[in-house]
């Protein structure tokens, strides 16, 4: 139990740092303005065009790194400096989402499945941490709801295993459209290419780290019950 407590502090330390290193490349690439001088929201409206994707709207959300597809009302949501700005980074950015519309439009399975999870993981991740307290309290009297916990909480590791593929992939169809299209230059290629993949570290990192917080309930329950 004790190694497995020490595993998710670990990987907690990693997932600061890559999101610390996430930031600073963003940062860095802001920087490196797009010769082609599109911007982020002209960049995913030319994509999905490219793609044949025309009931896709692109609008633009508040906060920072808030970027994502909702494929309930089919809408590329761009933070306001991707949406306005022209630089690598936002190009990165947009790209990468219009990849998850591709992928929508394209039945990507990897993607159709996560969304099959979507509301067992609404429903699990609510219950999970409460059952799993409890369970603790009550291993050695009732270990069959630490256990229950434990099924609920696996869920959501599931779902953050499957979302690997499903980002990863959006990424190279980024990149690759972005390459193919000539919308940016090598050096805007090279840009955009390390910025999605510590933006795809992350979701690595998170995998991990539920992955570990699940092995530290299990050796709970295996040690106790």
């Amino acid at each position: 139990m004790g190694g497995s407590f020490l595993l998710i502090i670990i990987i907690g330390l990693l997932g600061m740092w890559v999101q610390s290193r996430l930031k600073n490349k963003f940062k860095k690439y802001s920087h490196l303005h797009l010769q082609n001088g599109m911007s982020g929201k002209e960049i995913a409206e030319k994509m999905l065009s490219d793609n044949g994707i025309f009931d896709v709207e692109v609008t633009s959300t508040p906060g920072r790194l808030t970027d994502h597809y909702n494929p309930q009302n089919k809408t590329v949501n761009l933070s306001e400096a991707v949406y306005n700005e022209r630089n690598a980074a936002a190009a990165a950015v947009a790209a990468h989402e219009c990849g998850h519309a591709v992928q929508h439009a394209e039945s990507y399975a990897w993607l159709e499945f996560r969304s099959r999870l979507v509301p067992a993981v609404g429903i699990s991740s609510k219950l999970a941490s409460f059952i799993l307290i409890a369970g603790i309290f009550t291993v050695e009297a009732f270990p069959q709801l630490l256990l229950l916990g434990i099924l609920l909480f696996a869920a959501t590791v599931l779902f953050t295993i499957v979302t690997l593929p499903v980002e990863y992939d959006a990424s190279n169809r980024a990149l690759i459209w972005l390459e193919e299209k000539q919308m940016v230059t090598s050096s805007e290629h090279d840009a955009a290419k390390d910025a999605l993949k510590w933006a795809a570290r992350t979701y690595v990192v998170a995998a991990l780290s539920s992955i570990a917080t699940l092995l530290y309930y299990v050796n709970i329950y295996n040690s106790r019950s």
